[in-house]
């Protein structure tokens, strides 16, 4: 307010365009633009100071625990494979509803117990230094151990929450990564048994690229979030639809069961295909 209890507006105090016009012609003089951006390309010396690799293609560091050579190129050819069907599969993760991205593949802090602390460890890294998931995104060795390491993970083929799973026929209960790296030795496909809205959440490429790692290749659900199931078929993961009405517990499933997927080699989207469990 003024002194005499008048009120002070804005437009009081605030300066004209004549004003402003005044202020830039004096002290914002276009040749200071001109003199940036003709060396915007050229950096700070500090900047030009730096070292770094020459040539058109990346150099991996093999000793970076941040960047790392992703392998889902090797062995790719321009002509596309054919469609195989699923013998003999184990089922990794039997779930329930509503699981989302976050589930699968999590972005949080990597726990001192966890498969991916055990590598990093592995690689002379202390626990401070071990970071989030989601910093390590460019590192498929630590990803896929992250894959449903979620502590909330409710998989009834663990005895209580968490990323851990049975391994079958033996049942003997382990992280889920290190389960799937024990399956692959044994040249075992794998499959996950989930209920409805499976992948909601946000979109996350490693929610796909992370379970294809472990050698999952089909998910049979109740329903999928929309986005997921693309970046599944993306990922060449089958996503398997119950039939309406049907879900693991109205068969009888309990995931220790052999599981064989048969696909037909003219495969077209929405068909029906039969799925044998022993």
């Amino acid at each position: 307010k003024r002194a005499d209890g008048s009120p002070v507006f804005l437009r009081d105090i605030w300066p004209t365009r004549s004003e402003i016009q005044d202020v830039e012609n004096k002290y914002v003089i276009p040749g200071m633009f001109k003199e940036v951006y003709e060396k915007i390309e050229q950096g700070s010396p500090s900047w030009q100071a730096l070292d770094v690799p020459r040539g058109k293609l990346y150099c991996w560091d093999p000793n970076s625990t941040y960047i790392k050579r992703p392998p889902f190129f090797a062995g790719m050819t321009k002509d596309l494979p054919p469609i195989k069907s699923i013998p003999n599969a184990r089922c990794l993760l039997l779930l329930g509803d509503s699981v989302t991205t976050d589930h699968i593949s999590p972005a949080g802090s990597i726990a001192r117990n966890s498969p991916a602390a055990r590598l990093l460890a592995s690689r002379g890294l202390t626990p401070r230094e071990f970071n989030s998931y989601g910093s390590r995104r460019g590192n498929d060795a630590v990803m896929s151990r992250g894959t449903f390491a979620n502590i909330r993970l409710d998989n009834r083929l663990a005895p209580r929450a968490g990323p851990r799973t049975a391994h079958q026929p033996s049942g003997d209960l382990m992280d889920i990564f290190d389960a799937a790296d024990r399956y692959a030795k044994e040249s075992v496909p794998l499959i996950a048994i989930v209920g409805k809205d499976y992948g909601s959440g946000s979109s996350r490429d490693w929610a796909a690229k992370g379970p294809f790692l472990l050698g999952i290749r089909a998910v049979i659900a109740e329903s999928f979030e929309r986005i997921h199931r693309s970046n599944l078929v993306g990922m060449g993961i089958m996503p398997l639809q119950f039939r309406s009405g049907e879900n693991a517990d109205s068969l009888g499933l309990n995931g220790t069961e052999v599981y064989t997927i048969d696909v037909p080699a003219d495969l077209v989207p929405h068909q029906v295909l039969t799925v044998r469990v022993s």
